[in-house]
């Protein structure tokens, strides 16, 4: 695959492209949002890369330049997978990022990169048009949301939600969870309901549901 990382930490960019460059990867790296929107700009539609990974906070203010330089290259090129890493969940700019088609899209936390299978397999379902969210990020987005049903919510309900918006099919919940995919069954339309979300079967419209759901969450500033 061809890789681009937008990372201002060397000793982090220089890990992952080694990490990955290790795996027969190709990977292009710069430090500022800025001049990754630059490259960009000279990219033909058969050049982009096959993904782009991104952290949030960049050069100069060390805010949102990442994950806004991310929404403004996936309205640019649709469908550019983008895998968004960062320390951080800033929700503003990541539910604009989702607002859309949510294919092509993940996010997860630094923390996911000290285990490296599970940050190679993210990046591989992104890069394949799939959809991944860590379900810590999921977890604090819960965790701001007020008066939308989450509170009715019981512990292995949130658990199951988090994994429906990693793109969880039933079938993988229930061996995640190790039981049976009537029980997950049962669990998706309890939390479906109670969130006043019609049932819908396909993974990807079901990670939408809940992404629009979180839309009704307070808007809160970068760091957050």
């Amino acid at each position: 695959m061809r890789i681009v990382i937008t990372e201002d930490s060397v000793l982090l960019l220089d890990g992952l492209t080694r990490l990955l460059v290790a795996e027969g990867h190709t990977v292009t790296g710069y430090r500022s949002a800025d001049e990754l929107v630059a490259a960009f700009a000279h990219l033909g539609p058969h050049e982009l890369p096959d993904v782009l990974v991104t952290d949030v906070r960049m050069p100069p203010t060390h805010t949102d330049e990442g994950l806004r330089a991310a929404v403004h290259l996936r309205s640019l090129h649709p469908g550019l997978p983008v895998l968004v890493l960062s320390q951080y969940v800033e929700q503003r700019y990541a539910t604009e990022l989702f607002a859309g088609d949510v294919r092509a899209l993940g996010y997860v936390l630094k923390d996911r990169v000290a285990d490296v299978d599970d940050f190679l397999d993210a990046l591989g379902r992104v890069s394949g048009g799939g959809t991944v969210i860590d379900p810590e990020v999921v977890s604090q987005l819960l965790a701001r949301t007020r008066g939308t049903g989450v509170d009715r919510l019981t512990a292995r309900e949130r658990e199951v939600l988090g994994l429906m918006a990693e793109g969880r099919s039933n079938g993988a919940i229930a061996e995640m969870l190790v039981v049976g995919t009537a029980a997950v069954e049962k669990h998706v339309t309890s939390i479906l309901t109670k969130l006043d979300l019609a049932p819908d079967a396909d993974d990807h419209r079901r990670v939408l549901a809940v992404l629009r759901w979180l839309e009704h969450a307070p808007t809160r500033g970068a760091g957050s």
